[in-house]
C-alpha cells in the first residue's frame, strides 16, 4: 500500500511528483527501491541516543537536500558506486536491522528518511510483525513536510531534527533549498507539538521526546545566532539541544572561500554563549576537536569506525 505513495511523489517539500515506481527520479535522485546504504550500529550520536549499546541507524542513500558540506556526500549526492550493495529488498534490511536489536541496540534509528517514509513505514512494520519493539528515532534535516510530521506522530518516538538555517541565501547556495528556514521551522513546530520539551530517558536512554541539533558552521555565526533566537521565539528554550562543532571540509569544500577550513573556537564560542545568554539549559556541546572523529566512509563496512 505504500509503494502508491511514489507514483506521484510528494514525500518531501520538493513535491516532484516524480513516478518513481516507473523509475522516474525527482530532486532527491531516488527511485521508489529500498535504497539503503547500510545498516550500522552506531555510537557516535548524542550519549542518550546511543547508549552504552550503540542505536541501530539505518542510512538512506541520495536525500531531499544537496548540502554542499554533508559529511555522507558519499551516500547523498546520488552516487550509487559507494557502500556496501548487500540491501536488495526490506527483508534484507529488516534481517540487519533484527541483528543490530539482538546485539542489545534499543534504538532504530532513520537517517535522512525525509525522501523515504514509504520505505521507512515498511521497515518499521516489517521489524514490529517480527516481535521486536524499539524506540524509533527519526534522524532528519528537518526539509519536511508538516503533514508527514503529523502522520507519523505515532510511529516515532524521539524526533532528532537538524535546524540547518535562519539564513535563506546560505540556505539556497550551501543545500539547494531557499525555503529552508520556513519549511523547517515549521516541521519542528509540528514535532514538537507532538514532543513537547520533555526528554523522556529511562536507564539512560531517550525513549520519548525531540532533540535538535544545529551544526555551526566557518564563517556562519549569525546563521547560527538566528537559529538559535528562532527556537527560542517559536518552540521554548526548554527543548533539548546538541550544539555541534564537528564540520570539517569534505571533497566539494576543500577551495570553498567560507567552508574550506573547520570551524575557530573564537566562532563556537559566540554561539556557545549565546546558547547559555538565551537560557537554554538541556543537551550538549562539542569539542572543537570532535571534527577529527567525525569522518565516516561508507566504502568501509563500518563506515564510523574512530580514528
Amino acid at each position: 500500500m505504500f509503494d502508491r505513495e511514489l507514483v506521484a511523489c510528494s514525500s518531501c517539500p520538493h513535491a516532484c511528483a516524480a513516478n518513481r515506481i516507473m523509475g522516474k527520479h525527482g530532486f532527491c535522485e531516488a527511485d521508489a527501491g529500498i535504497n539503503v546504504a547500510a545498516v550500522v550500529i552506531h555510537h557516535g550520536e548524542e550519549p542518550v541516543i546511543s547508549g552504552a549499546q550503540g542505536i541501530c541507524n539505518v542510512f538512506f542513500r541520495h536525500c531531499n537536500l544537496r548540502c554542499l558540506y554533508c559529511q555522507n556526500h558519499q551516500i547523498s549526492q546520488g552516487k550509487m558506486d559507494v557502500g556496501f550493495d548487500i540491501y536488495r529488498n526490506t527483508e534484507d534490511v529488516i534481517d540487519a536491522v533484527v541483528q543490530a536489536l539482538d546485539q542489545g541496540c534499543p534504538n532504530l534509528g532513520f537517517v535522512s528518511p525525509s525522501h523515504m517514509l514509504p520505505q521507512m513505514k515498511r521497515i518499521i512494520q516489517g521489524v514490529q510483525d517480527r516481535g521486536y519493539r524499539p524506540v524509533i528515532v527519526y534522524n532528519t534535516n528537518a526539509y519536511d513536510r508538516v503533514e508527514m510530521i503529523h502522520e507519523m506522530a505515532d510511529m516515532v518516538d524521539v524526533w532528532l531534527p537538524d535546524f540547518k538555517y535562519m539564513d535563506a541565501s546560505l540556505a539556497s547556495s550551501w543545500s539547494g533549498a531557499a525555503d529552508y528556514p520556513q519549511v523547517a521551522l515549521s516541521a519542528l513546530k509540528a514535532m514538537y507539538q507532538h514532543a513537547g520539551s520533555t526528554l523522556r530517558i529511562e536507564n539512560g536512554i531517550a525513549v520519548k521526546g525531540m532533540i535538535i541539533r544545529h551544526l555551526v558552521l566557518p564563517g556562519a555565526v549569525e546563521n547560527s545566532l538566528e537559529v538559535l533566537e528562532t527556537i527560542a521565539r517559536h518552540l521554548s528554550t526548554d527543548v533539548t539541544l546538541s550544539l555541534m562543532s564537528q564540520y570539517y571540509p569534505n571533497a566539494f569544500t576543500a577551495h570553498h572561500p567560507l567552508l574550506g577550513r573547520t570551524l575557530r573556537q573564537e566562532e563556537y564560542a559566540v554561539v556557545v554563549e549565546k546558547l547559555e545568554s538565551l537560557g537554554f539549559y538541556k543537551g550538549w556541546v562539542q569539542e572543537l576537536t570532535s571534527h577529527e572523529f567525525y569522518r565516516p566512509d561508507f566504502n568501509n563496512e563500518e563506515p564510523f569506525q574512530v580514528p
